[in-house]
């Protein structure tokens, strides 16, 4: 892999390279809440399907192209939802860098609030607000303790693909200021 130089970082920014290390770290999220959910007991594996209404980010995108006066098809309401779920991911990795770079803290404890947020402020309150799933009391305490997790794993993937890339950026300038 090439090392980025000083110009391919200065024109990616911390923004950037915070929407990619989101991007990242949405399908390594999705892959721990799946193995973590197969971990818990079946009763409340069976609770939480039964009270869930559907994937958030499909039942989102539904209620999104109806306010738009939209008609999809199922295929497109689920491409729409995955765009819509990738996208959230890749826009909250800013909130990284952002954080990263004013609040002076360790990747570690910023990747960690990072990822706190996330689930504070959309996974438990912007998505069973608008609708996009039950009531949080409704789901099991472990459902809740799962999605926690996850996006903890989120903020601290996002992390370590940001500083990867902070790295790769360094280590470009650093090469070409000593030609």
């Amino acid at each position: 892999m090439a090392i980025l130089d000083g110009d391919s970082c200065a024109v990616i920014g911390d923004i950037g390279i915070g929407l990619i290390a989101g991007y990242v770290a949405t399908p390594v999220t999705e892959r721990a809440a799946g193995k973590l959910y197969e971990l818990e007991p079946e009763e409340d594996r069976k609770r939480e399907d039964t009270v869930r209404p559907g994937a958030p980010f499909e039942i989102a995108a539904r209620q999104i192209t109806q306010w738009l006066g939209l008609q999809l098809n199922e295929q497109q309401v689920r491409q729409l939802g995955m765009l819509f779920h990738v996208g959230l991911g890749a826009g909250w990795g800013p909130i990284y860098t952002l954080l990263r770079r004013l609040s002076g803290r360790d990747p570690v404890t910023s990747g960690l609030a990072t990822g706190l947020s996330l689930w504070i402020l959309i996974d438990e309150g912007l998505t069973p607000a608008m609708g996009w799933s039950a009531p949080n009391p409704a789901y099991p305490l472990v459902t809740h303790a799962r999605a926690l997790v996850a996006h903890l794993i989120y903020g601290l993937a996002a992390a370590l693909a940001a500083e990867l890339l902070n790295g790769l950026c360094r280590a470009g300038a650093s090469r070409r200021s000593r030609r």
